[in-house]
């Protein structure tokens, strides 16, 4: 098999994936169970809706296990860097646009972690790779969807 990619993510995010695989399977695989075992009691499988529905629910849950087992398998746990000279993972960035001026926080993570709408950026992401090893002072050019975008980092925590 080819080398799977590897998810870098803060150990309490690893904690909390392995806390929903336990709960998928332990509790929710008992519960889904309990409902084909429910729908086979109303008889005839090839019209039993209820049934059809359960097994598909078995496919999702069973799905998602194995997703999340991927990922506990191929993380990379970062620990955060005290160095706040330069811009790493876990690290927390203001910048100003330089094009309208409006002050911006992001907090670079990795994929498993990212929430744009909270200012949680990818190191994958245009605005994560641009920002990564700069220094406070920098000003950094980053090359998104919607066009080149230039920001002068003010501050890193």
């Amino acid at each position: 098999m080819a080398n799977e990619a590897k998810f870098k993510m803060s150990r309490q995010r690893f904690d909390e994936i392995r806390e929903e695989l336990h709960y998928l399977e332990t509790v929710r695989e008992k519960e889904v169970s309990e409902l084909i075992k429910e729908a086979r009691s109303f008889g005839d499988l090839s019209e039993n809706s209820e049934y059809d529905e359960a097994k598909t629910e078995q496919g999702k849950l069973y799905s998602k296990i194995a997703e999340l087992k991927n990922v506990i398998e191929n993380a990379e746990i970062i620990e955060t860097i005290e160095n706040t000279n330069n811009i790493s993972l876990g690290s927390k960035v203001t910048v100003e646009c330089l094009e309208d001026g409006e002050k911006e926080e992001y907090q670079i993570v990795g994929s498993q972690e990212a929430n744009p709408l909270h200012g949680r950026v990818s190191d994958d992401s245009p605005i994560g790779q641009g920002l990564l090893g700069h220094t406070a002072g920098d000003t950094v050019t980053i090359e998104a969807p919607a066009g080149e975008i230039s920001y002068r980092i003010i501050s890193i925590e």
